[in-house]
């Protein structure tokens, strides 16, 4: 199948450690798109891929015509403005495509954090992942390297904790949002394939760029094999559901009971969590606070985020008035006044 005029593979460069990675490549093997999978650091790995994109971040696509592109999402939505209906895997009803795109949006920019708690929180994580994925960049290149590339990886990242919220303080609510989203897939995925129907969307491949690594990490493994072992396998098995053929739920059918809890925590957790950062961000402050559940949360503001807070609201005001009813009829009312606000 070529996806654009010149024909040929796509070549995909991440890592087993990065979420976005496992993300993409997972959409890759369903929407059977041909493309090769380098792991940045192996050998013969080019060195210069994240000198090709503005910002240096994992995983690059390169396309068969030559061009180079990051950022998952907007990634993913030129494949499919490049490969238009060919297994999409953006729902074809206007308002389920908007809640899978929400959904989407909460697992890269909060279910992260999960992923970046659980990894450089305690002793025993730091300590594995970081020969892990020194592992993965130095493969061959001697246990001296590996160790001291780890050692030096470790620090950076644990340096890091507080700028992106993941800290101690701020752990019981990282941890009891993670629980009760992981509850609401456990329920779901022995009664239901995927989020949207019997086909995988874009709501379901962020969740599982985000989850991936926690099925991988030692803590969050064992707690996850322990307490969601159904889950952990469907997370096994969309990360190639390339043999997957399934269709859209109707847009007249009930959403499912995850789906519409997992939209109530984005009205009571992943909102407020936006509009702070955005109100932190105007006012030039430093750090910013919430509390939720009862649970307090603090960290610096991020501009990305603001960015996203802004491009919801604006494919909210974009919905065809019969497709907004339907979003608004499934939202809680939180999310609504948060949407409706920037418009």
């Amino acid at each position: 199948m070529d996806i654009s005029a010149d024909g040929g593979r796509c070549v995909l460069y991440g890592g087993l450690g990065s979420p976005y990675s496992m993300k993409v490549r997972a959409v890759l093997r369903y929407r059977r798109i041909p493309h090769d999978w380098v792991q940045l650091g192996t050998p013969g790995a080019p060195q210069d891929v994240l000198q090709r994109v503005k910002v240096p971040v994992i995983p690059v696509l390169r396309f068969p015509d030559g061009t180079w592109m990051n950022d998952s999402t907007p990634l993913l939505h030129e494949l499919e403005r490049r490969l238009p209906g060919a297994r999409s895997i953006v729902p074809e009803d206007p308002a389920q495509a908007f809640l899978a795109a929400l959904l989407e949006d909460m697992a890269d920019e909060w279910g992260t954090k999960a992923m970046f708690l659980y990894r450089w929180l305690r002793a025993r994580d730091q300590v594995q992942m970081s020969e892990w994925l020194a592992f993965d960049r130095l493969a061959g290149r001697g246990r001296a390297a590996i160790a001291e590339h780890a050692a030096s990886f470790r620090d950076r990242q644990v340096g890091r904790m507080a700028m992106v919220g993941c800290t101690a303080h701020n752990a019981p609510l990282v941890e009891t949002s993670t629980d009760r989203i992981l509850r609401l897939f456990e329920a779901h995925v022995t009664e239901a394939p995927y989020l949207f129907g019997s086909r995988p969307s874009l709501a379901d491949f962020g969740w599982l760029g985000q989850l991936s690594q926690l099925i991988v990490d030692p803590t969050p493994a064992e707690h996850l094999r322990s307490f969601f072992p159904w889950t952990t396998r469907w997370l096994m098995q969309l990360d190639d559901a390339s043999g997957v053929e399934g269709a859209w739920r109707a847009p007249q059918t009930p959403l499912p009971e995850t789906v519409r809890g997992l939209l109530a925590i984005a009205g009571e957790l992943y909102f407020p969590f936006l509009e702070a950062n955005a109100a932190a961000v105007a006012r030039g402050e430093p750090t910013f606070r919430i509390e939720v559940w009862g649970l307090p949360y603090e960290q610096a503001p991020f501009k990305y985020q603001v960015r996203c807070l802004a491009e919801l609201r604006t494919a909210y005001a974009a919905l065809p008035l019969a497709a907004r009813a339907a979003v608004d009829a499934a939202l809680p009312a939180a999310a609504r006044e948060s949407l409706a606000r920037g418009h």
